[in-house]
């Protein structure tokens, strides 16, 4: 079979340019890093490496979901932080106000200083993250949480939802906490029950916060119960659902007890002073806050007055202890959030390891067989060159020459 010059001619181009073509792609493949540079390589490796991409991309989002949760808890810890000190400061101030030894000035004084602390508890209540979002306004986030009146009336602007996010394909954790579970719906008096005395009692009798002896009878009859004296030694209990104590001897400092409730009347109580005890209610912080000051401002020296006035600071302080209850018990929810967030952090950064491992085997070069199948290349390229200098002097001329 003869075979004409010209094909020799394209035989040859067409070995240098297959050669000049697999020393190109090993050459890229070197220079990448990557095994597979298109789907032509490894099909079924190709694919497998484009699950391995979605899933690192997906386990990245759930991080980047972890990081930014971490820095709302984090914003709301700092803010609850400053909460708790003013809660302190405030009850430090009662305490003050409660003793005898003040006059109706300094206890005026005392109330100023609470009202600014009132203030910054608001701006508190009113904090932004550092996306300019309100931290305790639920879903309202652009909304400002709180708002206060010319009557120190404040009200809640959020709502009473929790934005929860995805840490994990199967786990969500809770961004924040509303504005109406850190500020707002906290239980007054002693939690179960609250007492009050009468502004129209004449005598000095205290009351304080009161115990619940027995929560399977209180329960049974949680009421409105009003004890009412019927002379200086003597009182009657009476409940709006037909409870009657019948009259009972009284001696200041001795506990009244009935339905499984408990309180304790210090000081004179006169013939027609009452007392109420009835079932807990929701009480703010700022509704706890406006009372201490309203109390503090009554500006008098009076006796009967005063002991109004130990009965509102009693209870006061209770409330001030409750909510600072309220704010360390979300406190310690925040904490064991971010606690299970560095928890799911470690769990990502392990998953997000094992697919970059995964994905490395099935697309990363092995260097070294790269390395010598581009040495071997090169060779055989030099070799089909110089293979193809020498056919192009296979000519009859050349020959007679």
């Amino acid at each position: 079979m003869r075979v004409s010059t010209s094909e020799i001619y394209r035989q040859g181009v067409n070995s240098i340019l297959d050669g000049q073509q697999k020393l190109g792609k090993t050459q890229l493949q070197i220079s990448s890093g990557k095994r597979i540079l298109s789907p032509a390589d490894d099909p079924s490796g190709a694919v497998q490496s484009l699950e391995l991409s979605t899933a690192l991309a997906v386990n990245n989002q759930f991080q980047r979901n972890n990081d930014r949760v971490q820095q709302k808890l984090s914003a709301e810890e700092t803010a609850l932080d400053s909460v708790v000190t003013n809660l302190q400061r405030v009850r430090e101030l009662v305490v003050q106000g409660n003793n005898d030894s003040q006059v109706p000035e300094s206890r005026a004084a005392i109330a100023a200083e609470i009202r600014q602390l009132r203030d910054e508890m608001i701006a508190l209540a009113n904090t932004r993250d550092a996306n300019g979002e309100y931290l305790f306004a639920g879903f309202r986030s652009d909304t400002q949480a709180f708002s206060a009146d010319s009557n120190g009336v404040v009200t809640y602007q959020g709502d009473d939802s929790q934005r929860f996010v995805q840490v994990s394909p199967v786990r969500q954790i809770a961004a924040g906490d509303p504005g109406s579970e850190v500020f707002n719906n906290i239980l007054n008096g002693n939690g179960t029950f609250t007492s009050s005395a009468s502004a129209t009692n004449t005598g000095t009798g205290i009351i304080d916060v009161g115990t619940v002896t027995d929560p399977a009878i209180w329960q049974a009859n949680a009421d409105t119960y009003t004890i009412t004296f019927t002379a200086p030694d003597t009182y009657v209990v009476t409940g709006s659902l037909g409870y009657n104590s019948g009259p009972q001897p009284y001696q200041g400092g001795t506990e009244i007890s009935f339905q499984g409730a408990q309180v304790r009347i210090e000081g004179s109580p006169a013939t027609g002073d009452t007392f109420t005890v009835e079932p807990s209610s929701n009480q703010s912080i700022f509704e706890t806050y406006q009372n201490i000051i309203d109390a503090l401002e009554s500006g008098s020296s009076d006796a009967v007055v005063r002991a109004q006035l130990h009965t509102e600071l009693g209870h006061g302080l209770s409330n001030l202890d409750h909510d600072l209850d309220n704010v360390s018990r979300i406190r310690s929810i925040i904490g064991s959030r971010m606690n299970a967030l560095d928890d799911q952090a470690n769990i990502n950064e392990g998953m997000t390891l094992q697919l970059e491992t995964v994905k490395s085997a099935i697309e990363d070069l092995d260097y070294a067989e790269a390395i010598s199948q581009f040495q071997l290349q090169m060779t055989g390229l030099q070799a089909a060159q110089q293979t193809y200098i020498q056919v192009q002097g296979l000519s009859l001329f050349n020959f007679l020459r």
